[in-house]
């Protein structure tokens, strides 16, 4: 790629870098952008232990509950996105987008960031704003294959932008591309954890074959409800599921799934290293996340990717794969007619299974979170 940039030397001096480095990473909403924000963190502290890193995210979403648990200070403030379901709450949001301005003022300037780092969310955008403006150095990374377009915007300032995959100079300008990959936990892309182990920790049969449906942390609902028509299927033909509902309307699919031994459901997946142990196959939107875990675990998955997401960018993310063969996809409208049948052909298809296996392995990228470390250091 012209202008473009792929990583692939050693780790750098930067493991020796002498001095203070003070950080702030910003975004978030969702797993997705929360995750990889931890992981790059992680491995700044493990090439720069004296390193500062400060997160900064919407005051009412997951990223305050998530951050903290993973060791790290974040800093809360006042922002929402557009709501495309109801123009009337977007009323207050030129209000909270300004408060916001104030706030991350407030924080840069008594915080005194080396660097800003932005992994996505509305919340970022402010962040990368206020540090451009302070000439302050401010890094990217671009998850999915389809670019935001606050993350477009500040991309023209930008010193390096992240991302997952080739061909984003439609997107960023070439010269500041840096192809890295997208960063997945090291509790995943490290795990030791065997089938059976991770069987036993979720309290199922080692002798069937398991199901893992997620939707992401907010839930999918066209997932849920075929697992929740099919769950006497699922016993009836001798399989096992772990059930990811995500927060929406969660209480009424887990009494659902939990009179069944076979079936193991809860909202939220918290040892998502054990699930992928566990799993045969896997039932997964097809967020930029999800699909880098997918080819780092190496998981034979049906696709059925969220219908709403800007520019349909998860359609995107599934057909990159699908078309090497690596997954299946089944259209979130043709949902309740086709995915369990597809679910019913991988799970007893031995051949498209191990076929899957490997095409999607071979596209696995184990290192992102160091590379982009290295970088931001450099």
């Amino acid at each position: 790629m012209s202008g473009t940039k792929n990583i692939n030397e050693g780790k750098s001096a930067t493991s020796s870098r002498a001095g203070h480095f003070r950080l702030i990473i910003a975004g978030g909403g969702t797993g997705g952008h929360i995750f990889p924000a931890i992981a790059i963190a992680n491995a700044i502290k493990q090439l720069m232990p004296a390193a500062e890193i400060l997160f900064v995210g919407a005051s009412d979403r997951m990223e305050m509950q998530r951050v903290p648990q993973a060791g790290y200070n974040i800093k809360g403030i006042d922002i929402a996105g557009f709501n495309r379901s109801s123009l009337f709450k977007n009323i207050s949001l030129p209000f909270k987008l300004i408060k916001s301005f104030f706030q991350v003022r407030n924080i840069i300037g008594s915080f005194k960031p080396d660097a800003v780092v932005g992994v996505g969310g509305y919340s970022s955008f402010p962040v990368l704003r206020v540090a451009q403006r302070r000439g302050i150095p401010t890094y990217i990374h671009e998850s999915n294959s389809f670019a935001g377009k606050s993350n477009m915007l500040l991309g023209k300032r930008a010193t390096k932008i992240f991302v997952a995959s080739e061909g984003m100079e439609k997107f960023f300008p070439a010269d500041k591309i840096v192809v890295t990959g997208n960063p997945v936990r090291k509790t995943i892309a490290k795990s030791t954890v065997t089938r059976e182990e991770a069987l036993h920790f979720f309290g199922l049969q080692e002798n069937k074959k398991t199901i893992l449906a997620v939707g992401g942390s907010l839930g999918a609902k066209s997932i849920n409800e075929v697992m929740a028509q099919h769950v006497l299927d699922i016993h009836q033909l001798g399989l096992q599921l772990i059930w990811q509902t995500g927060k929406a309307t969660a209480s009424a699919y887990i009494e659902r799934g939990k009179a069944l031994e076979c079936v193991w459901v809860s909202e939220f997946i918290t040892d998502m290293d054990k699930a992928y142990a566990a799993a045969d196959v896997v039932i997964s939107r097809s967020g930029a996340m999800s699909v880098a875990e997918l080819c780092v675990t190496g998981k034979p998955v049906i696709f059925v990717p969220y219908p709403f997401a800007a520019e349909d960018h998860q359609t995107v993310n599934a057909k990159r794969l699908v078309d090497k063969d690596a997954a299946a996809m089944v259209k979130d409208s043709d949902a309740p007619g086709k995915l369990f049948g597809a679910i019913t052909d991988l799970v007893f298809n031995e051949a498209k299974q191990e076929k899957f296996k490997k095409n999607i392995s071979a596209l696995a990228l184990r290192d992102a979170d160091v590379r982009i470390a290295e970088e931001i250091l450099r």
